[in-house]
């Protein structure tokens, strides 16, 4: 099957997982992509340039996989003579509707916020299938919905919630987390050493890096002994809560800043001991995903998508409830002497890799095809 792969918005955790697709599926996928930058522009222009650009190859494939950055609705419509037959999918990385806005954010403070929730709506509408990174995701889509319909004067469409609900599933994130293993070092040095903590995801305000640097400067007060590492591509021009944090923990700090190979990447991973995650937002959780791969002890908030990501034994280890019982669990890692098996957490989340996911993901769409040659032929 010929499977043509649509992403406007191709960076970060979304370049990953197309690469990690077309080089797993035993399908042919063929990416049409644009760079990672300029979201907005990217939601509402994005369409034509591909649709320009799938035009040119003068072939037609058998599925189309679109993400939640596309204007499906749009290309669809520029593409209808050579499209018209073809099913196609979504996949939402995230959504527009309940995905937290900056507060400096101008189209906010103007009101004109919802039309990218919008554009998510409509793409939902036009594609045979939905699909959702996790459980979290899709419930948190349905959630907000009615709240963006309802804004509108009439016609609000409400009965079409029901449909968009019984064609959508969860089909979790695919990660290339064998590609770790290659850099796995031959023993851990967590007896007799200071414990090292982890942070891997965006320098971005719904990481919520003001509560994960409050509690490591409780533990400095405490007078507990551990290093920190601190991963993380940079998005901002000032990142005040990394550049204090940098100042006040000193000697504390063994890494600070994005890291520019992999292998460099993977290495910090596999060398750090505890994940204390404070994010306010996370649809999947990628990042998390690989420090547990990599030996990492997880302290994840009660919320979001966290719970998904471990087995359910471990939740009354790993998830906290506030910050002070984050800090209160950080303490006890530090200080005791027995630590809780990660062996179950790594083996666990290995089901993300995309040597289980790929074939997961390319039976997905099979049924999508396999649905739509039978409605035709109804």
């Amino acid at each position: 099957m010929h499977v043509l792969l649509l992403e406007p918005y191709l960076g970060g955790s979304h370049a990953a997982w197309v690469e990690g697709y077309v080089a797993y599926s035993r399908h042919e996928v063929t990416a049409l992509t644009l760079p990672g930058c300029f979201w907005k522009w990217r939601m509402h222009g994005g369409a034509v340039t591909l649709a320009r650009q799938f035009l040119a190859l003068k072939r037609v494939p058998d599925c189309i996989l679109a993400t939640d950055m596309l204007d499906l609705t749009t290309f669809l419509a520029l593409t209808r003579s050579r499209t018209w037959h073809v099913p196609a999918a979504v996949y939402f990385h995230e959504n527009q509707m309940s995905y937290p806005w900056a507060s400096h954010d101008r189209d906010k403070a103007k009101g004109r916020d919802v039309h990218y929730g919008f554009i998510n709506y409509t793409s939902a509408l036009a594609a045979d299938a939905i699909f959702f990174n996790s459980l979290y995701h899709q419930e948190s889509f349905f959630a907000e919905l009615p709240r963006l319909l309802k804004l509108y004067p009439d016609y609000n469409e409400l009965d079409t919630i029901a449909a968009l609900r019984a064609k959508s599933a969860v089909l979790p994130l695919g990660l290339n987390l064998t590609r770790l293993d290659a850099f796995r070092p031959p023993g851990r040095n967590r007896p007799g050493h200071p414990p090292v903590i982890l942070w891997n995801h965006r320098w971005e305000y719904d990481k919520n890096p003001e509560e994960f640097f409050e509690a490591l400067y409780t533990l400095v007060e405490w007078g507990l002994d551990f290093r920190v590492v601190i991963l993380g591509e940079c998005l901002r021009e000032q990142p005040v809560e990394f550049l204090q944090a940098q100042a006040r923990l000193g000697e504390r700090m063994l890494h600070m800043g994005y890291v520019a190979t992999f292998e460099e990447y993977a290495r910090w991973l596999w060398q750090a001991d505890i994940l204390p995650v404070t994010s306010h937002h996370d649809f999947f959780g990628g990042s998390v995903v690989e420090a547990i791969y990599c030996g990492c002890f997880p302290l994840l908030p009660e919320r979001l998508s966290y719970p998904e990501l471990i087995p359910r034994t471990y939740h009354p280890m790993c998830l906290y409830r506030d910050l002070t019982d984050l800090v209160e669990r950080l303490s006890y890692l530090i200080t005791t002497a027995s630590w809780p098996a990660v062996t179950p957490l790594q083996s666990y989340v290995a089901r993300f890799d995309w040597h289980v996911m790929a074939p997961e993901y390319d039976e997905r769409l099979d049924s999508v095809c396999h649905l739509s040659r039978t409605s035709h032929i109804a």
